[in-house]
Order: structure tokens, then sequence, then C-alpha cells
């Protein structure tokens, strides 16, 4: 698995990730979503460099010309709800994309033990495509993993990419073992540790209760 970590050069990322993980700043809920909306736009824009291209004629006022566009069909997926704005990043920029949601949540058996679950997914086929699948915060990776198996049965796609904004190690090697090895990670950031509840640390707290209120 390649692995493109953004804040690993200076570069308005590590902006965003710090408004993102301030207690002074994080609580402006709409500042919040607006700031992984962005982490999701740059990180679409470091994808599309890596992707295939042919040539299209283009008539302008005064000439054609030839430009160099994307020639992969792409679906964008996220993981709900935490994943909505970080998907709307993606869409910003992939704006003829399709797209693809699941929701898969942590099913706690103990206080510190859980196992991932799905109830819903609402996929295109993905035969031959190219498929980014998004989520903030790879904490473990089973999140990720689940998606992506629950997102093949409607089908196989022929390129598969990944992108958090948050990930931890413990998630990248756990992944690096379980996804294709051609695979893409585009993280903002990679954080050392989980706590004992499977929290990323630092991090910067429950992503989707930050975008969108506390649930019960």
């Amino acid at each position: 698995m390649k692995i493109i970590n953004l804040s690993g050069r200076n570069s308005l990322v590590n902006q965003y990730l710090k408004e993102l993980r301030s207690v002074d700043i994080q609580h402006d809920s709409m500042r919040f979503r607006r700031n992984i909306e962005r982490i999701g736009e740059i990180a679409a824009y470091e994808m599309s460099k890596l992707m295939d291209y042919h040539t299209e004629t283009v008539t302008t006022p005064l000439a054609p010309m030839e430009i160099p566009t994307i020639a992969e069909p792409v679906v964008l997926a996220t993981i709900l709800r935490a994943g909505l704005p970080y998907h709307q990043g993606f869409l910003n920029f992939f704006d003829q994309a399709e797209n693809a949601f699941v929701s898969a949540y942590r099913q706690y058996t103990s206080e510190t033990a859980f196992d991932i679950h799905t109830e819903y997914i609402a996929s295109p086929d993905l035969n031959g495509k190219t498929l980014i699948i998004s989520d903030p915060m790879l904490a473990t990776g089973s999140s990720m993993h689940t998606a992506w198996k629950a997102l093949l049965q409607k089908g196989t796609p022929k390129k598969l990419m990944l992108a958090s904004v948050i990930a931890t190690e413990q998630a990248i090697n756990y992944l690096q073992t379980l996804m294709p090895e051609d695979t893409l990670l585009v993280t903002a950031a990679i954080d050392p540790i989980l706590n004992e509840h499977a929290y990323i640390v630092p991090g910067l707290g429950d992503a989707g209760d930050l975008a969108y209120g506390e649930k019960l």
C-alpha cells in the first residue's frame, strides 16, 4: 500500500489540522465541517495527479485545443455520518463522479471491546471503476475494511484509493495486510497511538459529534 502524508511537508493542510484539533476552535461546527471539506479537496487534487488521462479537444472562441482530462470513471464512497463533509470535499473536485454511502458503526461488547457493523449501503456498479473511500478518522482501520468488503457486493473496482484526515500507525499496518497491494492511502496526518477506547491520540475527538452534534 502506498501512503501519502499531506502534512509531511509544510502547506495549508497544517492550518486546517490545527483548527480541527484545537479545543478553542473545533466546537464551531460550521468551521469544523469546512476544514474537513478543505482537506478533502486537497486530497482529491493529490489523487488526481496519479490517475490515467486522455486527450480531449475543446473549441475556444478563437481556436480548438487539446486538453488532458481524467480517463477513469470515479466512484466516491464514504462512511456515514462523520464522512459526509470529507466526501463533499472530494465531490467538489470530482464533480462528475458517482457516489456510494455505507453506514458502519461500533457495536460495543464491553466498555472497550467492539465489533464493526453495517446496516446500509447505497452504491452504483463498481466494476472496472476507480473507487475512493473516505473516512476522516482511521483509528483501528476496521471501519474502512468493513466498508470495503461491503462495497465489493456492488462489483470489483479496477483501482482502490483510501483517504483520511487522521490515521494511526496501527490502522495503516492493519490495512496493509488486508487491502489490495496497489491501494493508495492519502492522509492529512498520522498519529502515533490509540487509547483504551480505541480513540486516536492526540487526534481531535469525535468527528461526527463535532460536525453534526452529539448523538444519544
